[in-house]
């Protein structure tokens, strides 16, 4: 994927909307987009086979968590489909995410890189008292982020999904070229919706993140293409 990008989350329910969003950028244009759960449940492995051939870089942002076996045979078949990049959740412990290497591995053909493989800390939505109260995790939510980047980069995957705000210390407890892809990125004056850790995208570049993933700013503005060069531009260190 192309780290001057940001990642555009289409999310939406079906490839009708995903054409009609994608009209309104140049045809040529390659951009790097993300399917989730809501996409991809709706219009299956087709709507990532429509994107890849279109010449678009997919993250598919599936957040596997399952057993071991399962994970491992499900990222065989996702390699099969050309993504650049797709992700589990930490939480599912290290034999799940050394599984899910494997698979990928075994599944990408001959001569080709297999995607990058990233784990989900905690997700944005998640503030350090809903951890403690509902997980029962008593450290502080930049502990247990710390800690499954620490357990990721341990099972040979190349990074995380986490905050903005906790890129800092996952390079700290990792390494410079760890990968962090910050998702609840929103422009100055931007909603906030139900992210409850977010930042622009210049802060974000500022403090180090890799790539960041951008939604309802881009996919809910007036003018799509227009929101999505100014995020572009900011990313780049153009707007300040």
């Amino acid at each position: 994927m192309d780290k001057r990008k940001p990642i555009i989350a289409l999310d939406f329910p079906d490839l009708v909307t995903v054409q009609t969003f994608l009209a309104k950028f140049p045809k040529n244009d390659s951009l790097n987009v993300k399917v989730g759960m809501e996409l991809y449940y709706q219009a299956g492995p087709a709507i990532v086979t429509y994107l890849v051939e279109a010449g678009h870089q997919v993250f598919l942002d599936l957040k596997l968590h399952d057993i071991p076996n399962t994970v491992g045979r499900a990222m065989e078949g996702l390699a099969r489909l050309g993504v650049a990049m797709t992700n589990l959740h930490g939480a599912g412990g290290k034999e799940m995410m050394k599984a899910a290497v494997a698979g990928l591995q075994k599944g990408t053909p001959l001569g080709q890189t297999p995607p990058l493989l990233i784990a989900v800390t905690q997700l944005t939505s998640t503030s350090e008292q809903s951890m403690q109260e509902e997980q029962l995790i008593t450290t502080s939510l930049e502990e247990s982020v710390a800690h499954y980047g620490k357990l990721a980069q341990e099972c040979g995957l190349d990074g995380v999904v986490c905050s903005a705000k906790e890129v800092s210390v996952i390079k700290a407890s990792t390494s410079s070229d760890f990968l962090c892809v910050t998702p609840g990125i929103r422009p100055k004056k931007g909603e906030l919706g139900d992210q409850k850790r977010v930042m622009t995208p210049l802060e974000a570049k500022q403090i180090g993140s890799d790539f960041i993933v951008v939604g309802r700013p881009i996919t809910q503005a007036v003018d799509p293409y227009k929101a999505y060069q100014e995020i572009l531009a900011e990313w780049n260190g153009e707007i300040k």
